[in-house]
């Protein structure tokens, strides 16, 4: 049965969607029509979006528009910090389209972004939730030197899965990404349910994150943006969320959130 979403809270989202209008400024929030969009404004956490909301590669089941993407705004960076602070957020996530477009992939950008923040806001935690980058050591190195409390990328599905899902992505190197970034910073990743994938293919997932050294997951389910996206082709229910939580603190993660609406960043201030 496909889960009910609640309708947000216009108290809990006007304030930040006026700051964010003002600004000028994309949310996955919003663009991913993520069901705890009032939970998180309520606690003063939010997930901004940058280097624009079209990307350059084409997922299967993500609604952020594949095209090519409009020239990168050199303001950006400092419209977030002011808004990182208008908003008094304690924790940000900062994620982006791919940018296969540029020679550095946006990592250099990335960085602005996540030092603008801290400057402005040196009291607020910031998470990175970065692209593969092509796995150019020289992007993952500015990551790991950024101020970045954690590093997060998600690994979104199973190995049997991922290049039909996936098509311009690589499981193999998604997981070396997270490899490298777990050498220096606490590391996290996220499972999609819902494509067609076994418990079995979860489970050996999740040991191919732990061995790379990622310590915190989070496992969601599926829900089909559209009729053009792919199917969903499982609802999983409580008591298998319940199953997969035990799963994956039993391989050895130490934080693990999973549930029909968790999203990566869903409770991210709390792992």
């Amino acid at each position: 049965m496909k889960p009910k979403v609640k309708a947000p809270s216009f108290e809990a989202i006007s304030k930040t969607l006026s700051i964010i209008e003002k600004y000028s400024l994309s949310t996955v929030c919003y663009s991913s029509k993520c069901p705890n969009i009032s939970e998180c404004f309520k606690r003063g956490t939010a997930t901004f979006m940058i280097m624009g909301n079209i990307c350059t590669r084409n997922c299967k089941f993500c609604n952020v528009t594949s095209a090519k993407p409009l020239p990168l705004d050199k303001n950006e960076p400092l419209k977030i910090a002011k808004a990182v602070k208008e908003l008094n957020l304690n924790y940000v996530v900062i994620t982006s389209v791919d940018r296969d477009d540029l020679s550095d992939y946006g990592s250099t950008h990335f960085y602005n972004v996540i030092e603008k923040i801290a400057a402005l806001n040196p009291n607020t935690k910031i998470e990175s939730l970065t692209p593969d980058f092509r796995g150019d050591i020289n992007a993952l190195n500015l990551m790991i030197s950024s101020k970045s409390y954690k590093l997060a990328h998600n690994i979104e599905t199973t190995k049997r899965l991922h290049k039909k899902l996936k098509p311009k992505s690589s499981y193999t190197l998604s997981l070396k990404v997270l490899e490298y970034y777990s050498k220096f910073k606490i590391t996290k990743s996220s499972i999609i349910v819902g494509f067609g994938e076994t418990f079995e293919e979860i489970e050996e997932t999740m040991r191919d994150l732990k061995n790379a050294g990622v310590s915190q997951l989070t496992i969601g389910q599926y829900l089909r943006p559209s009729p053009k996206h792919y199917p969903v082709k499982k609802y999983y229910s409580k008591e298998e969320f319940e199953l997969l939580e035990n799963m994956a603190y039993s391989i050895g993660f130490k934080a693990v959130v999973a549930g029909e609406l968790v999203r990566s960043s869903y409770f991210a201030d709390k792992l």
